[in-house]
């Protein structure tokens, strides 16, 4: 039976398109930038490479399915929650990406002698393949049976419904609150936010420390070296502040939900969460480019080589056609 899409969810769904037209092409452009940039191949980029691909998979696959959600069809309870839980799964790769990058740059500036023996492209490769397999488990967690499939067939029941089980596909429907509040926020957000909060403070701490004192590092500037990589962390920094800025309020408005259910928050408040969560997968890339002048060069590199000059060449082999 098809939907009718109200005004207000058709503003909606403009500005979620309108965020995955710049998430994802900006996230691609990233993920190019490394792999064409032999200076963007250490194990910083490679992290930020795999933020990027979550960030490309919320443009392309989180934004339809909660668009999808928004207008809430019929569906199984359990087709709903295959629809519900990347999101999840995607937000909880990003958290860990940032936390491997924090803990990239703590490691560049503690021991910087003998930071590229002890992270190794290899060992980098597994931290990341550890942090999706981690988060494809905590993001999966409603689907092994923490989710509000009990509390949709008692309500059932008390309707005296022998239909088949089929409810209205909303995200709260089918995703328990517990969950998203006690397991994924207490314990896969905010600890990890926390810890890079820390992680950063230290950063800058040793970098200032480093700076007064000149110490020899392995660079023959240590004002150059320490220097760049205090430019460097202060982007990345920026980078987990609009991510926490990004996410938080979604997380606060489920902790009212769970704690105050006689609370109502006003529905502007949510959407304008859902759009700070989904418009934080296009933030990344802006900052890189203003920021790290690396990804400056490279974007404008391809730029160049594949954009501007390509359009300035047929426009030459055009206007050298015979006839013209």
């Amino acid at each position: 039976m098809a939907h009718s899409v109200s005004a207000f969810q058709a503003a909606y769904i403009s500005i979620e398109v309108l965020i995955a037209l710049v998430s994802v092409p900006g996230n691609i452009l990233v993920i190019w930038a490394v792999k064409m940039n032999q200076a963007l191949r250490d194990a910083t980029f490679c992290f930020i490479v795999s933020l990027a691909v979550a960030d490309v998979a919320v443009g392309a696959l989180v934004i339809p399915l909660a668009i999808i959600i928004n207008i809430g069809p019929q569906t199984e309870f359990y087709s709903c929650l295959m629809v519900a839980c990347p999101v999840l799964i995607l937000t909880e790769s990003s958290i860990l990406a940032l936390l491997a990058i924090a803990v990239d740059r703590y490691l560049r500036v503690k021991i910087p002698v003998r930071y590229k023996s002890v992270v190794t492209p290899r060992r980098a490769a597994v931290a990341i393949a550890c942090c999706w397999i981690v988060s494809f488990l905590v993001g999966l967690t409603p689907m092994f049976g923490w989710n509000n499939l009990n509390k949709m067939q008692r309500t059932q029941e008390l309707n005296a419904s022998h239909t088949g089980f089929v409810i209205k596909c909303q995200f709260e429907t089918v995703i328990s609150m517990e969950y998203m509040v006690y397991f994924n926020f207490f314990v896969w957000v905010l600890p990890p936010l926390l810890l890079m909060l820390l992680i950063y403070l230290e950063v800058f701490n040793l970098i200032r420390k480093q700076l007064n004192k000149k110490v020899s590092s392995s660079s023959t500037d240590p004002q150059k070296y320490y220097g760049k990589e205090l430019k460097i962390a202060k982007s990345l920094a920026l980078v987990l502040f609009l991510f926490a800025l990004s996410w938080l309020p979604l997380h606060v408005l489920n902790c009212i939900t769970l704690f105050c259910p006689s609370c109502e928050t006003p529905h502007i408040l949510t959407y304008v969460a859902i759009f700070l969560t989904h418009g934080n997968s296009a933030m990344n890339p802006i900052v890189y480019a203003f920021r790290i002048k690396k990804f400056r060069t490279a974007f404008l590199q391809i730029w160049n080589q594949y954009f501007c000059c390509k359009t300035n060449k047929n426009i030459n082999s055009t206007a050298t056609e015979p006839g013209n």
